[in-house]
């Protein structure tokens, strides 16, 4: 009877803890209590907690392969999350799945309104280049242990957009999904935090308080043949982010088109939310202790920020610069929306423009760059992959 009991207790998960685990169920339940207390990202932030804690329940096989025999029969089934990982992030179909609820939910008017501002969303995809060239040195001075392709999918946190990131991730870095996951989608949601301050130090409050022109109104026949163009074009000169802004824009033809409203709304609303949850759990399950408790992990928090800030600054200089030679005013704050936030960065501009001037309304202006970061981040994304990847 006693033998009976002490092979039961050395069945639980309490017996079978490691320190490790232990800390990573901490960091799972400090996901969830920011998705919940703080509202930072709750809809991936939320699933990517509950992974967490349980991919790190010792003996509960969440992330267990399933076992074969000898003649092929299946002895044992795999754990939940090892299914949700390898068939949905692995394979690459989550993001993609997301890109295309995302670009069912833009609108291109503002962007096509004003060209100009996809200078903008290119600028602030600089964060991205300039994080991977301090990686790469980092990992050559011994500092860090990443390699070339560690330091691409780490330069993505940069653009502010998760399923990219996530992506770009599971093709070169997938030992670092976890980390690179969590860093996007918590700078993300610290957008409020993070920007403010650098749009004040880079600006005056005379160009803060800049007024632009109303945007002119955008045809029906523009926004249909936009995202046709966009992605023949991008196939053509970038096959390797073809997969990424191809979904993004048959999500915005979609939307557009205005024959099929039934996907459109399914892709915008079902889909998107269903996928969420499967990517958040898939997330959660590379976030193991082994994989999230060493020091390049804090390296890649570090570099997501500074990635994350030097794109902002990055938007920001260069709409100084274009209102210097622009005929129309260019109030600099917009630039810091081309990281691909959205539209949270359209929205802390407008933010930050109202602080200064009670009329200055910014979040169209502001929306125009914010789409384009989005284009912006997926061609940095599909130019890491075609270099390092191929």
């Amino acid at each position: 009877m006693e033998q009976k009991l002490l092979n039961l207790y050395h069945d639980t998960g309490i017996y079978q803890l490691e320190f490790g685990q232990a800390i990573m169920i901490v960091v799972g339940l400090l996901l969830i209590f920011l998705a919940i207390k703080k509202g930072f990202e709750p809809l991936l932030l939320l699933p990517i907690g509950i992974g967490a804690v349980l991919v790190n329940i010792p003996g509960a096989g969440f992330m267990a392969a399933p076992v074969y025999d000898a003649a092929g029969h299946m002895v044992s089934p795999g754990g939940l999350q090892y299914y949700i990982y390898h068939g949905g992030i692995e394979t690459g179909l989550f993001p993609l799945i997301i890109f295309m609820g995302v670009g069912a939910m833009t609108d291109f008017g503002p962007m096509l309104a004003n060209p100009k501002t996809l200078l903008l969303g290119a600028a602030a995809q600089f964060g991205i280049f300039a994080t991977v060239i301090g990686a790469v040195l980092l990992g050559a001075a011994g500092i860090m242990d990443f390699t070339l392709a560690d330091a691409a999918a780490i330069g993505i946190i940069g653009g502010a957009d998760g399923p990219t990131a996530i992506f770009v991730a599971s093709r070169l870095a997938p030992e670092l999904l976890g980390a690179i996951a969590v860093a996007a989608y918590s700078y993300m949601a610290l957008v409020p935090l993070i920007q403010p301050p650098i749009m004040r130090a880079l600006t005056t409050h005379e160009e803060r308080s800049i007024k632009m022109e109303q945007l002119r109104h955008v045809t029906k026949a523009e926004k249909i043949i936009f995202p046709i163009v966009v992605t023949i074009l991008v196939a053509m000169f970038l096959p390797s982010a073809a997969p990424l802004l191809g979904m993004f824009c048959f999500g915005n033809l979609m939307r557009e088109c205005g024959v099929v409203d039934r996907l459109s709304d399914t892709a915008q609303n079902a889909l998107i939310n269903i996928v969420t949850i499967f990517l958040g759990l898939g997330v959660g399950s590379k976030l193991s202790s082994e994989a999230f408790l060493n020091i390049e992990t804090l390296g890649i928090l570090s570099l997501g920020l500074v990635a994350f800030s030097i794109g902002t600054a990055a938007g920001v200089l260069m709409a100084k610069v274009m209102n210097k030679f622009s005929s129309t005013p260019i109030n600099p704050l917009i630039g810091a929306a081309g990281v691909s936030a959205v539209p949270m960065a359209a929205r802390v501009a407008n933010k930050v423009g109202l602080e200064a001037n009670k009329q200055n309304f910014l979040l169209m202006h502001a929306m125009g760059p914010n789409v384009a970061g989005v284009i912006g981040s997926a061609v940095a994304a599909g130019v890491m992959l075609s270099y390092v990847g191929g």
